[in-house]
């Protein structure tokens, strides 16, 4: 597979162009490849998988799971456009460090994630839909978040459609990282 990832300014954050084969068929693309994967993610081993859909304006975020069912995560915009939000919540110099991507099916579609940081975003499109794969099964007692409007972010949306959930989170201010969440 060449995956065609650059790093983003969070240490062990990338986002990806997933090639697309396209002939008179339709298209052909490849989700993920373990090898691939496994360069930028060591010992990246897959556990769940599933689909958000997302009507225009909704925003999800931002979302996390703490150890001992933390982890790292590849997310892929398969319809729609989003704008990506990672959040790092690691201890130290990049404790709180935000970056914000573009994805989109046609473009940059992929964000790969080390345990540690926060993931949410915001939908620009009707029926938005985003597949996460990720490192372990989703565990309720240990799923988390921060405010989407508590660590500074400009989003880019005035009133977003939020979930009951997403409006309970802590503030960044509020939240102690984890002994086992440190930047590298």
């Amino acid at each position: 597979m060449n995956l065609q990832a650059r790093p983003l300014g969070i240490s062990g954050c990338f986002v990806a162009r997933l090639p697309v084969l396209q002939d008179a068929r339709g298209g052909f693309q490849k989700l993920f490849h373990a090898p691939a994967f496994g360069d930028l993610v060591p010992e990246l081993s897959l556990q769940e998988a599933y689909l958000t859909t997302s009507q225009k304006n909704v925003l999800r975020g931002m979302h996390f799971q703490v150890p001992p069912h933390d982890h790292a995560k590849v997310v892929v915009c398969l319809t729609g456009a989003v704008t990506d939000v990672i959040l790092d919540l690691r201890s130290g110099d990049g404790f709180g460090a935000v970056e914000s991507v573009a994805l989109a099916p046609d473009g940059d579609n992929c964000v790969i994630l080390p345990k540690g940081v926060a993931h949410g975003f915001c939908a620009h499109a009707d029926n938005s839909g985003l597949l996460y794969l990720v490192e372990t099964v989703h565990a309720p007692e240990h799923d988390a978040g921060i405010a989407w409007d508590g660590f500074g972010f400009d989003w880019p949306v005035r009133d977003p459609i939020l979930s009951d959930r997403d409006l309970g989170h802590p503030s960044l201010a509020e939240f102690v990282a984890p002994a086992s969440w440190c930047n590298p």
